[in-house]
């Protein structure tokens, strides 16, 4: 099969197993396929599918992996002892665990092709991730509580396993104490969980400041101030990439990564 034939398979597939698109119309062009293929991907609920179709889109995901190209820790260059900053496609790095700012469902983006992150993890993963979140939070029978973190499988990404975390939302002002300490518990949960499946290197993406508006400047403070307090107590020799996507946030983080900076004891409260 080549990569359209997989492409022009798989949206069928998608289309012929719900009832209520049938008349749905392919578009020519490529690019348009592929979006809706992703959109088709997006908006599916958790439920079995053939061995066949899984097949055809890991093939059909590793290709596109393969042609935005993979980046390996081992390019990336060093802050500080441990400390990476990077910007770019989260998932294209190659490491042992990446960081999704989920929601509380935990079962991803549900709307067509949104630019959030949680959108874009499972959008390259494949629908595999969809169906191992829902069972975790079948199992748990509750949504998942702000600052925790779970850990499942990577599938068709190139990291070993996804941290899906879920940050506080700020809905009009930010509530310093409740929301920064909330924050940092996001952190801490996914070191602590990396720690506890003996992970190397983790990349943490800039979690609540996209959709949930969380304060870039005071979110890297956070990020980087319980990432530097943990492996210090702990000490862990973890490597941590903070992944950036926005030019305001890398500069930000170069910023902060090159100055002193004083940890307030207010983010680190349990």
């Amino acid at each position: 099969m080549t990569q359209q034939e997989r492409l022009a398979f798989l949206i069928k597939h998608l289309i012929a197993e719900n009832t209520e698109y049938p008349q749905l119309e392919i578009p020519d062009s490529i690019p348009r396929q592929k979006q809706m293929l992703r959109s088709l991907m997006n908006i599916r609920l958790p439920k079995p599918i053939s061995k066949e179709f899984l097949k055809v889109q890991d093939a059909y995901l590793k290709e596109e992996l393969k042609d935005k190209g993979i980046v390996p820790l081992s390019e990336l260059t060093a802050i500080s002892s441990g400390l990476y900053l990077w910007q770019g496609d989260i998932t294209t790095l190659q490491i042992d665990a990446i960081v999704n700012a989920a929601n509380s469902a935990m079962l991803g983006c549900f709307v067509p092709c949104h630019g959030c992150i949680d959108n874009a993890i499972h959008s390259a993963a494949g629908i595999q991730l969809r169906s191992e979140c829902y069972e975790l939070m079948e199992k748990q029978g509750e949504e998942e509580k702000t600052g925790t973190a779970k850990i499942t499988k990577a599938y068709n990404l190139p990291c070993r396993y996804v941290l899906h975390t879920v940050g506080p939302i700020i809905q009009e002002a930010l509530r310093k104490e409740e929301d920064c300490i909330q924050l940092a518990s996001c952190y801490r949960s996914c070191l602590e969980l990396a720690a506890a499946y003996h992970l190397k290197s983790i990349a943490f993406c800039c979690i609540s400041t996209g959709e949930f508006h969380f304060p870039n400047e005071t979110a890297a403070e956070i990020a980087i101030n319980t990432v530097e307090k943990y492996r210090k107590e702990s000490q862990s020799k973890m490597e941590v990439v903070f992944n950036v996507f926005k030019d305001t946030d890398r500069e930000i983080y170069q910023r902060l990564l090159k100055t002193n900076r004083t940890v307030s004891s207010v983010y680190f409260e349990n």
